[in-house]
Order: structure tokens, then C-alpha cells, then sequence
């Protein structure tokens, strides 16, 4: 792999980046059905605040008018023609400037809008997996929820663009296909309120905890009904366009807890518990023999499917949802890695010196010095240290993971205020669950608080280092791992010039 670069984010030039250093990433794989129905959607008036985030670089764009071809097939739904009437912004470039402060706005305001894979029109959001728009989402969910076949009446090969995209529906679906649009997001759609019947199982005292939001409760129909529980989205918990046009609610009642086993369970606890997403698996291709390229091409795909699933999960936090979506993204983008860690150290507690990043990929000390993970791994291990000592909970570490997102110190947050009630919120639960699971030591949730600059720590490191792999441009990056890098080291470099 070489010398690793020097990580320097003082000096001006390193604000931007030659995009001819970057290998062009690959398009994100499937997820094995590991992700939520929609991951993130905005709307038209949030999209200049995606303005933020970076497109990865050597990805181009082009909107090409050659040839027409018109089908008679499924009619456009109403909800996709609303779209189609909103017009592409126009692409930004980088410029220059002497003034750090004006650079840093410019960063903020000035960088590209993120563009649907599919027709290269403005994206809202990730859906089923990609950065597309409204209307190719819509497009997308209504084929695979009526189960249509397309037929292309010329060759197959129609280009698919903003103006062009209703003419050929074959070919649409098959680009949507193509850049990686999940199937299996839509699982839960293709019956008629399917969605509604799934979330009673899991829903309980609407009044619980959030004001008029449903809470979650443990399953009682088996194993089997709790195999996708963090692909349900109940309706106030949906990262959509409507959130912002309603009144944000706000959280109450934050200790109320029910008997267990004969202890009590604080509520937020439990619906945290029950929202914790699947294992992962990072299934490396067992025909290439082991080397620092496989290593780190494994762990930046393994990545890439957890960043689906933490934004998926995020949608369960009580009262994460009725943040307004500028602020939501915000979040995840600035505390996607933390989150990344702390479940990484989690799974480690019970291995000796070793990381366990999947239960079918785990690294020790001489794997993690051949792939250039040796510093890296030694400051996560002592993160393992710490909550080993400590003898950390899976009640614990569900409260603590759901604080590191909102505990984020994100320069873009808006409503500060809103945030910091959650933050209240998620406090006072983890504080009740110690009262009662711990009653002889009143310190233990202080203890467990204190781990979180540690944690913050332990993550910048690792986006430091995965983002000096990104610029030797030899580790193939999938999409959304690469736009979630780009936007945090765009947030700590804007930090450094305030």
C-alpha cells in the first residue's frame, strides 16, 4: 500500500482534493435485505442543506438527450408526477479564497448538491440503498409493490435522464437496478398496509414516552416476528418530507418503566433493546488469499452495509425523528463513526486482543498490523478496556450508543435546544436502569458517561485513517461510506478553521 500520507488538515490546500487521486468508487452491493425501507428523504426546501455533502469524487454526471423512446406501459402515479415538475439545481465548483472564514462558508453552503444515481436530477435522500430522487424512489416502490414487468421497445440501452426518464420504464428499472436499489427495502410494502400491520406487533402505549409516537414493546409471536424489527418503521419514527410541516413533539414521561422478571425496565430501555438491528456478517471472498487490500476492502463493505442499518436504526430513537431533517442529517453525519465503534468495541468484550468486526471476521493483533490497522486497533482496544472494566450492559450499551449520536458536537445542528432535550431524555433512562440494576453504586452512570470523549476520540482516529486510505486511492469505497467520510472530514476541517 506505501507510506501512509500525513494527516494534516491545517494548511489550505488541504481543503480540497484532487479527484484524480481517488479511485472511482464501485456501486454499493446489495444489502441482503438489511436495511429499512427508506433511509433518509427530504424535502424540496431542505435540499440546499445537502448542499454540505461532498459527491464522491470521480463520479460524473452527464445528461444526454440523444434518441427517444416512448412506451405504452404502467402509468406514472400522481405521487411521481409531482417530482418530475421540480427542476435540477445547478452544480457548484469549488473555488478559492484567502479568508479561512469565507472558505469554510463556502464549504457549507457552496459545495454540490448530491444527484439521483438513477436520472441525475437533485436527490432528496438515500432510498433503498442510493442517492436518488423523489420520483425514481416512487418509480421504484411502485414496481416492486405491483410486481410489474417493463419491456423496452427498442434495444435495452435507453439513456435515462431527468427529462427522459418516463419513456422508457424498462430501462429505468433496470438503471435503478444497476447503481444498487434494493428489492428487498420494499419487502414490507408490497401488501397494502403492510407496514401498519407489521408495527402493531411492536407498538405499545402511544402516551409511554413520546407525545402521540408509538413506543415499542418485546414481541411475544417468536423469533420469527423479531427477525426485521429494524426494518419496520413506525410512523412517527420515518425520516420523511412531512416532519418538517408538523409541529415537533416533544419527549416526556422519560422514566417510566414496567416490571420484568420481577425488575423494573425503564421503557426507553426496552424499546432500544428491541430496536438494536441483526448481526452483520462480513462474508470476505474466501478465493483471494489474505492481504492489507482484502482486509481493508472487507471492512470498508462491511462499513458501508452498517452505515444502511445505523441510519435505519436511528429512525427508532425516541424522538430523533421529530428533529427537523437538516438536523437529523447532521447528526449522522458527524457521529456515524463513534457509532461504528462503540458496537465494534461491544462485540470485543469477551475476545482477548482481538476486534470483532462480524461474527465471521475477526482480527487479531498480527492481522491488524499487516493490514496497517495496528495504532488504529490499539486505541479501540483500550475503549474494550474500559467497558470490559466497567462490565458494560447490552442495556447500557443501547442507551450509550443512541447518547453518541446526539451527544454529536456538529458544527451544522440547528436547534440545538431540541437536541439536548434527547439528550435529557436518553440520560434520565440510563440513569433509572442503573438506579434499579445497580442500586449499590450511584457513580456507574457517570463512569459510563466519561467513556464518550474517549470513544469520540478513538473515531476520529479511525476517519483520519480511513480517509488517508481513501486518498491513496488503491481501497475500493462504496458510495455511501465515501459521502459520509467526505461530509465528517468536512465538518472537522471547518472545526479547525473557526
Amino acid at each position: 500500500m506505501g507510506q501512509r500520507l500525513q494527516w494534516t488538515m491545517t494548511s489550505q490546500q488541504d481543503l480540497y482534493i484532487d479527484s484524480t487521486a481517488v479511485k472511482k468508487e464501485p456501486l454499493s452491493p446489495a444489502h441482503n435485505g438489511m436495511l429499512t425501507s427508506d433511509i433518509v428523504s427530504a424535502t424540496t426546501e431542505a435540499h440546499h442543506n445537502y448542499a454540505r455533502t461532498v459527491i464522491p469524487n470521480g463520479t460524473d454526471y452527464h445528461h444526454q438527450e440523444n434518441g427517444h423512446h416512448m412506451q405504452n406501459g404502467h402509468n406514472s402515479s400522481d405521487e411521481e408526477n409531482r417530482y418530475d415538475s421540480n427542476s435540477s439545481s445547478e452544480i457548484l465548483t469549488n473555488g478559492t479564497t484567502e479568508d479561512r472564514m469565507m472558505k469554510c462558508e463556502y464549504m457549507l453552503h457552496s459545495l454540490p448538491k448530491r444527484l439521483c444515481l438513477v436520472c441525475g436530477d437533485v436527490a432528496s435522500g438515500f432510498h433503498y440503498g442510493v442517492a436518488s430522487c423523489e420520483a425514481c424512489k416512487a418509480f421504484f416502490k411502485r414496481t416492486i409493490q405491483g410486481n410489474i414487468e417493463y419491456s423496452c421497445p427498442a434495444t435495452n440501452e435507453c439513456e435515462i435522464t431527468k427529462r427522459r426518464r418516463k419513456s422508457c420504464q424498462a430501462c429505468r428499472f433496470t438503471k435503478c437496478l444497476k447503481v444498487g436499489m434494493l428489492k428487498e427495502g420494499v419487502r414490507l410494502d408490497r401488501v397494502r398496509g403492510g407496514r401498519q400491520k407489521y408495527k402493531r406487533k411492536i407498538d405499545a402505549d402511544p402516551s409511554s414516552y413520546v407525545q402521540q409516537a408509538p413506543a415499542l414493546k418485546k414481541p411475544s409471536n417468536g423469533p420469527g416476528r423479531t427477525r426485521h424489527v429494524h426494518n419496520s418503521v413506525p410512523k412517527k419514527f420515518v425520516l420523511a418530507g412531512g416532519a418538517t410541516k408538523t409541529k415537533r413533539q416533544v419527549v416526556t414521561c422519560p422514566t417510566n418503566s414496567h416490571k420484568q422478571h420481577g425488575r423494573k425496565v425503564n421503557k426507553i430501555v426496552a424499546h432500544l433493546m428491541v430496536a438494536e438491528p441483526e448481526k452483520l456478517y462480513a462474508m470476505p471472498d474466501p478465493t483471494t488469499p489474505d492481504s492489507e487490500l482484502k482486509t481493508l476492502t472487507t471492512l470498508c463493505d462491511l462499513a458501508d452495509r452498517e452505515l444502511v442499518v445505523i441510519i435505519g436504526w436511528a429512525k427508532h430513537i425516541p424522538g430523533f425523528s421529530n428533529l427537523s431533517l437538516s438536523d437529523q442529517m447532521s447528526l449522522l453525519q458527524s457521529g456515524w463513526m463513534e457509532i461504528l465503534i462503540l458496537g465494534l468495541a461491544f462485540r470485543s468484550l469477551h475476545y482477548d486482543s482481538r476486534l470483532v468486526f462480524a461474527e465471521d471476521y475477526i482480527i487479531d493483533e498480527e492481522q491488524s498490523r499487516a493490514a496497517g490497522l495496528e495504532e488504529l486497533s490499539r486505541h479501540i482496544l483500550r475503549l474494550v478496556g474500559r467497558l470490559k472494566a466497567l462490565g458494560v450492559e447490552k442495556e447500557e450499551f443501547v442507551v450509550l450508543k443512541a447518547m453518541a449520536l446526539l451527544n454529536s458536537d456538529s458544527v451544522y445542528v440547528e436547534d440545538h435546544e431540541a437536541v439536548q432535550k434527547l439528550q435529557d431524555v436518553l440520560h434520565d433512562a440510563l440513569q433509572d436502569h442503573d438506579l434499579n440494576a445497580h442500586p449499590s453504586d450511584s457513580r456507574r452512570i457517570g463512569k459510563i458517561l466519561m467513556m464518550l470523549p474517549l470513544l469520540r476520540e478513538v473515531a476520529t482516529k479511525a476517519v483520519q485513517h480511513f480517509y488517508t486510505i481513501k486518498m491513496e486511492g488503491q481501497v475500493p469505497m462504496h458510495k455511501l461510506f465515501l459521502e459520509m467520510l467526505d461530509a465528517k472530514i468536512s465538518e472537522v476541517v471547518c472545526k479547525k478553521m473557526y
